[in-house]
């Protein structure tokens, strides 16, 4: 593996800028909701789109946080009303967490905003470019391996 070079430089300096233009997609999305939820918030939000009703440890580990994080982050989400908490009737002491029809919406707005704008700016690309990008990204996201993301297959991209 070839990690010297200009080349190899100008290669990590172009993926450093595509991340500040995703992250900027991504933080510019939750604009869409006038302050309604925190990006740590949406993250969660987002996780349990995914994982439906899921125990607060799932959560938990799905986030790479802490328990008590994952607890103020509900908090703030029971009292806005986009979260509900319950418990597993198997386990009756294991906290769960899942979406209201409110939050739920919370990750549909964000989603589809996301998609509008990440299609806006893939449209903007030459055709050759756009031919490439797709096994680009997929062997980019093979290379980066497990760990990176919110789950496996996460709900939505943040």
């Amino acid at each position: 593996m070839e990690t010297g070079g200009e080349e190899f430089a100008e290669q990590v300096d172009a993926l450093l800028a595509a991340t500040r233009v995703l992250a900027g997609v991504a933080l510019r999305s939750l604009d869409v909701l006038d302050g309604a939820v925190s990006l740590p918030q949406f993250r969660m939000l987002a996780v349990l789109a995914g994982l439906g009703c899921a125990r607060s440890a799932w959560v938990a580990r799905a986030l790479g946080l802490d328990a008590s994080t994952v607890t103020r982050l509900a908090d703030r989400l029971v009292t806005t009303g986009h979260v509900v908490r319950g418990s597993d009737p198997r386990h009756r002491s294991a906290v769960t967490l899942e979406l209201t029809p409110s939050g739920q919406r919370l990750v549909s707005a964000i989603s589809e905003w996301r998609q509008r704008e990440l299609s806006r700016i893939v449209a903007a690309l030459p055709l050759a470019a756009r031919a490439q990008l797709t096994s680009v990204l997929d062997q980019l996201v093979m290379a980066a391996g497990e760990g990176y993301g919110l789950m496996a297959e996460p709900a939505l991209p943040l």
